[in-house]
């Protein structure tokens, strides 16, 4: 059986960097063992596979290399800016059935994508002293004043909020450690960032899922909800930062990408939206043969 499928660099700035994700616009036919072969062949962090729903415009399951995830941002941005460019839809808004819920996906008219995810939960914190050790360094290097926490807006990671931007580029971090402690608080991984930059962007970013077979992202649009609604409950947000939040990341894998974030608060502050979008570069198309 041969499958075509495209992989494309969603979250890409000026035409570098982002994520690759791969994506089959039909995966109707498809079983979760040739999906989850697909995902693993193709080797992107996370395959979109996109199938029919009677519930919403689309159903999208979502593969890494080793494992089915319930949602993933960079993916979904990706999926509807290859849709739009080749003109399977038009602009506007859909909505999407994924095992993290219905979401939906605003489609501008410049191929813009963004995606809203679900309400923010607001989790654990986790001690600081194990987290520096898994990254190799101290826990001074950690800012004090804000917490070592568990948020998800769709998939479960762990805030990481580093003191110097220095700091942040140096790490090396300890794949074995991370993916264990991410089994012991059942998430996906970590999302490290700093507000020590001088760029238009509100922080930079790494993110790491060794348990998943990710050992670092280059743009990860689901923690980046989870982030910007972790500064929005912690004052985090620099006075100077306008809507759409700028978020960096992959500068230390030289896949320079950035990503989009938006919120809504109702009058006492709490969140009631929050969007993640950007574009995506470097359409390509492949043909896999996989056994029937």
């Amino acid at each position: 059986m041969e499958i075509q499928v495209y992989t494309l660099d969603a979250f890409s700035f000026q035409q570098q960097g982002g994520n690759a994700a791969g994506v089959v616009l039909d995966a109707s036919h498809l079983s979760e063992v040739h999906m989850q072969q697909i995902a693993h062949e193709l080797g992107c962090s996370e395959t979109a596979f996109i199938l029919p729903s009677t519930l919403a415009d689309y159903r999208i399951r979502y593969f890494t290399p080793n494992h089915e995830v319930d949602l993933c941002g960079h993916a979904t941005i990706a999926s509807f800016y290859l849709m739009a460019t080749q003109r399977h839809i038009h602009a506007g808004l859909y909505r999407i059935e994924t095992a993290a819920g219905l979401l939906d996906v605003h489609v501008q008219d410049d191929h813009q994508v963004f995606l809203t995810q679900t309400l923010p939960q607001f989790d654990l914190e986790v001690d600081r002293q194990e987290i520096a050790d898994s990254l190799g360094i101290s826990v001074d290097e950690l800012v004090t004043e804000s917490p070592v926490q568990i948020v998800s807006t769709g998939l479960r990671d762990i805030m990481i909020p580093i003191r110097s931007l220095s700091t942040l580029q140096r790490i090396q971090p300890d794949f074995a450690a991370i993916k264990r402690i991410s089994q012991t608080y059942h998430v996906i991984g970590y999302h490290l960032f700093t507000l020590d930059i001088q760029s238009d962007a509100i922080a930079q970013c790494r993110n790491f899922a060794p348990l998943y077979d990710i050992p670092e992202e280059s743009a990860t649009g689901t923690s980046t909800g989870a982030l910007i609604c972790y500064l929005h409950q912690h004052n985090l947000i620099p006075a100077t930062a306008t809507s759409p939040f700028i978020f960096e990341q992959g500068y230390t894998m030289n896949r320079p990408s950035q990503l989009l974030a938006t919120i809504q608060q109702d009058a006492d502050g709490t969140i009631t939206q929050v969007q993640v979008g950007g574009v995506a570069t470097h359409i390509q198309q492949h043909r896999l043969t996989l056994a029937t």
